[in-house]
């Protein structure tokens, strides 16, 4: 209709004037005009797997989200495709906390990075939260379900975390707390996984 070809205009507009706020609503969590902070909690612990399509993302620290807990579920309950399962989010818990990577980013990666959680298609939403790490407190770009009907995780998509909260020296306390997520037991092909190996065994060579 004509309202929604108006509406759709100016959102192209807004974005041409300014495309890192539209996406981000502010630009506290940018260290120049060029990178951004993103806070990671779920498979992009792992540097293989944001790489796959964020080539610039690199380790900025290890960080602690407070009053936040870690869960598992499926956009209006449509199980994932990529991942045969539950996959992450987080909600907010008094009391509990998340840890997690936070990588710098360039603004370039920006769009796969929303891309890759599905904003558009609405599953994802991106917020800004502050994580603390060594004593400061960080304002980092990250992601939240929307609509969220929780599931297990599969034992692929766990693994994929694990690995990456191994990779970057999460606490040992929080390591075995993700190991003793229990998952759906679906032990079935996962073409994401046979890119990540290929990736790692590229990377050994």
């Amino acid at each position: 209709c004509a309202l929604q070809t108006i509406c759709e205009l100016a959102l192209v507009c807004v974005r041409e004037v300014h495309p890192v706020l539209m996406r981000t609503g502010t630009a506290s969590n940018m260290e120049n005009n060029h990178t951004f902070l993103y806070f990671a909690y779920g498979s992009n612990l792992l540097k293989e797997r944001l790489q796959l399509k964020n080539p610039s993302a690199i380790v900025h620290c290890v960080a602690r989200l407070k009053d936040y807990k870690l869960v598992f579920g499926n956009h209006k309950g449509l199980a994932s495709d990529r991942w045969h399962g539950g996959v992450a989010t987080i909600e907010h818990s008094p009391g509990d906390e998340v840890w997690g990577v936070v990588w710098k980013m360039n603004i370039s990666d920006l769009e796969s990075l929303d891309d890759q959680e599905n904003v558009m298609l609405g599953a994802y939403s991106p917020v800004e939260l502050s994580v603390k790490t060594k004593g400061q407190e960080i304002n980092c770009r990250t992601y939240i379900m929307n609509s969220c009907v929780y599931a297990p995780p599969s034992p692929q998509y766990l693994q994929v975390i694990v690995m990456g909260a191994q990779q970057n020296g999460l606490p040992k306390y929080y390591q075995e707390k993700l190991r003793a997520i229990k998952t759906n037991m679906y032990y079935g092909p996962l073409p994401m996984m046979a890119e990540l190996e290929a990736r790692r065994r590229a990377k050994e060579d």
